[in-house]
Formats: structure tokens, C-alpha cells, sequence
């Protein structure tokens, strides 16, 4: 996000674009804003998720010909060179679905514990997959 917004840090010629430009300046904003949210782990689910939609966005944007105008090229990223939105999508989901971990902002929010309904008590910690 920030090489597009910014030209940082290898500063591409052309490669920032115009402020509000549909879709480039866009993804970028969402790019740089959600990546630093992943990173610092800070509503990593749902950054995750909104940048697993944005990187599906770009591949059927940016690679699928049908729905730039034209064009026969396959459907298939490999094909039409758009394995890394495939791949960064699915990474996204799979953030999306697991966390940020115990390094998260997330974790670090509400301590362990904490009571989450008043008049009830913290449930029991298990260490273990199968202790009861």
C-alpha cells in the first residue's frame, strides 16, 4: 500500500497514484491502513477479512479479462498472473479465521480472566486438549 500511495519504499516511476483514483488509490489506502492493523494485530479478524475480499477484488479486477472488458485469458492465477492476489487472499482468510495470537493487541485488549457477564465468575483455564 504504501509503494502506491507513497513510493515507498522502491519507488516505482509511476507507480503512485492520484489521490481518489478508482481502484489503485483505494486498494492502496486499504492495503497500507489494513496491513498495519494485521501487523500490530490491532481487529486483526476482521482487517483480515476485509483485506481477503480486497485481494479478491483485485484479482477479478485486475486479472480476469471478462470483467475488465474483454479479453479470452483463463480464469486460472497462473495463467493470467494472478497467483499473489489468489495467495494473498487465502493467507488473508486464513488469518481471518485463526487470530492475531498471544502477540496481538487483541490478546492484550482484555486481560485474562476477565469477567465478561456481571455476577458470573471467569471460566476454569484447561492446559490441555483433553483434560477435564
Amino acid at each position: 500500500g504504501s509503494q502506491k500511495l507513497f513510493g515507498w519504499p522502491i519507488g516505482v516511476p509511476g507507480a503512485t497514484v492520484a489521490v481518489g483514483d478508482f481502484p489503485l488509490w483505494w486498494a492502496g489506502l486499504l492495503e497500507f491502513v489494513l496491513g498495519i492493523m494485521i501487523t500490530l494485530g490491532f481487529m486483526t479478524r476482521i482487517a483480515a477479512f476485509i483485506a481477503s475480499g480486497e485481494m479478491a477484488f483485485a484479482y477479478f479486477y485486475q486479472h480476469w479479462p471478462p470483467l475488465k472488458g474483454g479479453g479470452t485469458a483463463s480464469f486460472w492465477p497462473i495463467a493470467n498472473r494472478g497467483e499473489l492476489a489468489i495467495m494473498f487472499c487465502f493467507a488473508f482468510l486464513l488469518i481471518a479465521t485463526a487470530g492475531a495470537g498471544g502477540l496481538g493487541l487483541d490478546t492484550r485488549r482484555r486481560p485474562v480472566g476477565a469477567r465478561t457477564t456481571a455476577g458470573t465468575a471467569a471460566p476454569r483455564r484447561r492446559f490441555g486438549r483433553f483434560r477435564r
